[in-house]
């Protein structure tokens, strides 16, 4: 299989730099006449299986998976496979982060063999870069990505990711980290290490020496205008992979209107493939 990097690369080029959310909060649910009920979740996902097919990147929440139990795993995994089946790059949004042999059984779950593993998955890298060890070495064996959370809107991750240490604020650590991961990995290509920017950040930390690719969260409700992200931490042209849930899910639960929201949000972020 071809690295995350380059296949990631290569789905945006075909298919537009965009990363739509599977975020099947309760709200929406009813919003979409559907039972706040693994039914209604596995009802959900199959609508917007339908409707995002045609597109680059999917990122279900995995937080509102597991609030079914085992029920809810289960959705989730019948979601990945399918999205997957028909071409989609699945990044599971689980932010797990851990230390030792906790942090290998995530990576075990998340980028090996199991049927949760998707084509990448997010991380916290908190509690020290180090302790990614596992699941970095996990999702190299088996050609996934990991976006490991450096800089994130909610005002309270400012209070970590704004400190400074050795003259450095924690979060450009965290991608200066990451980006000799990618150096080591694929010096002459992108890597499978990439970082999460919130598209709010205020002074956001340098990811132009990254060497991989940067999830920008937090496009439309959330306050994240797609014409100001260009250059969006001195973030090379192609760099940039904004993602978007509710301000497209909302135009649910109607497939054709979904798959219409969605792509007047890849109009709105399409010149980041090129600029």
């Amino acid at each position: 299989m071809t690295g995350f990097g380059a296949r990631l690369a290569a789905a945006k080029l075909e298919r537009g730099p965009l990363c739509l959310g599977i975020d099947p909060h309760p709200e929406l649910l009813r919003a979409w006449d559907l039972p706040v009920t693994p039914d209604g979740l596995a009802a959900f996902c199959d609508t917007c299986i339908e409707a995002f097919s045609g597109f680059a990147v999917v990122k279900p929440q995995v937080a509102f998976f597991e609030a079914y139990g085992s029920a809810g795993y289960a959705v989730l995994e019948r979601t990945i496979a399918a999205l997957r089946s028909v071409g989609v790059l699945v990044l599971a949004d689980a932010k797990r982060g851990d230390i030792g042999s906790t942090m290998a059984a995530y990576a075990t779950a998340w980028a090996g063999d199991s049927p949760l593993a998707a084509d990448a998955v997010t991380a916290s890298p908190y509690l020290g870069f180090g302790s990614l060890r596992p699941l970095l070495e996990a999702a190299a064996a088996h050609d996934r990505g990991v976006f490991v959370v450096a800089a994130s809107s909610n005002p309270e991750g400012s209070t970590v990711q704004r400190a400074t240490f050795d003259g450095r604020t924690v979060s450009q650590l965290v991608i200066d980290q990451a980006a000799v991961v990618n150096r080591s990995a694929t010096p002459n290509g992108p890597g499978y290490v990439g970082v999460v920017l919130g598209a709010t950040v205020f002074e956001p930390p340098d990811v132009s020496a990254l060497g991989g690719p940067v999830l920008v969260p937090g496009v439309g409700v959330q306050g994240g205008r797609p014409e100001a992200l260009a250059g969006l931490g001195g973030a090379a042209p192609g760099q940039l992979l904004p993602a978007v849930g509710r301000e497209v899910l909302r135009a649910g639960p109607d497939v054709t209107d979904l798959r219409a929201g969605a792509q007047r949000m890849l109009d709105a972020v399409s010149y980041l493939s090129v600029i």
